[in-house]
C-alpha cells in the first residue's frame, strides 16, 4: 500500500503523534506501519529479542532504549528473526549494528545510529507499556506510519 506521512499529516493533523527527526533508515524498507508493540530497556536486549521471536503480524516494535549510543540494540541475527515472524518494523531511540545486512532485509529499521558493540542481556527491561518515542507518547496497540520523511502516530489505523 501506497501511503506518504506528509499527506497523512495534512488530512489527519490533529490525530497525530510526529517524531522529532532524529532517527535514520537502516532496513530493507524505508516505508512501513502496523499497530505498535513496545519495549523499554536500557543496554539491554533480552526484552526485543524475545518481542521479535513471536508472531508480529504486521506490527512494529517501538522501543525506548533510553537513547544509549554506547552499544547496538538490534543485529542482523534478531532482525531475522523479526522477518521470520512477519514484523513490519522496528523503532529503536538508539542505535543497531550489522548494518549492511539490516539494508537487505524486508524489515523497516529506524535508529538513531549504528554501533559494532552489542549490548548485553540480563533479562531486563519491560515490554508493553506506555514509551516515549522522539518527543511521542507510543501507547500499545497505536498504529505507526513510517517513511523516508519521517514517523506519526495514531490512537487508531489511519485510511490511506
Amino acid at each position: 500500500m501506497d501511503f506518504s506521512t506528509a499527506d497523512l499529516y495534512d488530512r489527519y493533523e490533529q490525530a497525530l503523534g510526529v517524531c522529532e527527526p532524529v532517527f535514520r533508515d537502516f532496513g530493507g524498507r524505508a516505508a512501513f506501519f502496523g499497530p505498535v508493540s513496545t519495549v523499554k530497556c536500557f543496554e539491554d536486549n533480552s526484552r526485543i529479542k524475545e518481542a521479535l521471536a513471536e508472531p508480529g503480524e504486521g506490527r512494529v516494535l517501538a522501543v525506548d532504549a533510553g537513547g544509549s549510543m554506547r552499544c547496538a540494540m538490534l543485529g542482523d541475527l534478531i532482525a531475522e528473526s523479526a522477518v521470520a515472524n512477519g514484523w513490519a518494523g522496528v523503532i529503536i531511540v538508539g542505535c543497531v549494528r550489522d548494518t549492511a545486512r539490516l539494508a537487505e532485509m524486508g524489515l523497516g529499521v529506524k535508529a538513531l545510529a549504528a554501533i559494532p558493540r552489542k549490548s548485553t542481556r540480563r533479562g531486563e527491561g519491560q515490554r508493553d507499556l506506555p514509551v516515549q518515542i522522539a518527543g511521542t507518547l507510543v501507547e500499545p496497540d497505536d498504529w505507526v506510519y513510517c517513511d523516508e520523511d519521517g514517523i506519526v502516530f495514531s490512537k487508531q489505523a489511519l485510511e490511506l
